[in-house]
């Protein structure tokens, strides 16, 4: 068996929660005092990884005073916390135009400490990843500067149940002027529009040669309901849970449903592995 990613876990600094965020999140899991440790201790959390038999972990962090309540400040600590092994936890940081003064250079910092991918989240951070056309121009950086540094952009697309949330941002095409305009730039359509877009998630990733979905989220039964053409993008699809959000309390059963899906071996090998491992190279 070859060494699975799960590209999009959700391994933050749970004290920035908004006080009804958290509750919202701590509902949806049965084990809520198992997060917290994790979040706390990534020894832990690597130990849970192996018993669950996954290798590597993207994780997912983003700034969202809007919703979520995170700060920047979550750059700097996903960053230390993925120096715990950093060919394993993959830190994903964020730079929210809107609340940063020079994005790129903040873009450049990030990069510089470790950060391996960025997260735009339209709906939690309301804005369209196409804004740069109009009201955040500085968004246009971003993107200039993550191409430059070959740091992959995932931008969550598809429906959020967050209090405030503000998910028209999220339809998948609007990331479409993304791909026409930043060509040279690695996206990821987090959650492949799900569960209202993921025919636009599917166009969007066969028309633009450096775009890709992460499956997390969707629920195995339901994934080649959702994509029946799925082992025809292979190349371009990351294997992702979204633990622990909701529905998503067990890692290993994610990992287990998955491969009890009836896929041909090449593209669960691609989707499981190799291209994370493209991705980000360890």
């Amino acid at each position: 068996m070859y060494p699975v990613t799960d590209i999009h876990v959700h391994i933050q600094p749970l004290r920035q929660f908004h006080s009804q965020a958290i509750e919202q999140a701590r509902h949806g899991h049965p084990n809520w005092a198992e997060v917290e440790e994790f979040c706390e201790k990534p020894a832990a959390f690597l130990k849970y990884l192996d018993s669950a038999g996954v290798d590597r972990a993207g994780l997912i962090n983003y700034v969202s005073p809007e919703v979520t309540g995170f700060t920047a400040e979550v750059n700097d600590w996903v960053a230390r916390y993925a120096s715990a092994d950093p060919r394993r936890l993959i830190a994903f940081g964020s730079v929210h135009p809107r609340y940063t003064a020079d994005a790129a250079g903040e873009t450049d910092r990030l990069a510089a400490l470790g950060i391996r991918a960025l997260k735009i989240h339209p709906s939690h951070q309301w804005f369209a990843p196409n804004a740069y056309q109009e009201e955040l121009p500085s968004l246009r950086a971003v993107y200039e500067r993550a191409t430059a540094h070959r740091m992959p952009v995932m931008i969550h697309t598809g429906t959020s149940v967050f209090r405030n949330a503000r998910n028209l941002y999220a339809q998948p095409m609007l990331a479409d002027d993304v791909g026409v305009d930043f060509p040279d730039l690695t996206v990821i359509l987090a959650h492949g529009g799900r569960p209202l877009w993921m025919n636009e998630s599917f166009f969007l990733v066969r028309r633009h040669k450096n775009f890709h979905i992460d499956i997390s989220s969707i629920p195995a039964r339901r994934l080649l309901e959702y994509f029946p053409r799925l082992e025809e993008i292979a190349d371009k699809v990351l294997f992702g849970t979204d633990w622990p959000g909701f529905g998503m309390n067990d890692l290993k059963a994610g990992v287990e449903a998955f491969l009890a899906l009836p896929i041909a071996e090449p593209a669960r090998r691609k989707i499981l592995y190799e291209n994370a491992a493209r991705l980000f190279p360890a």
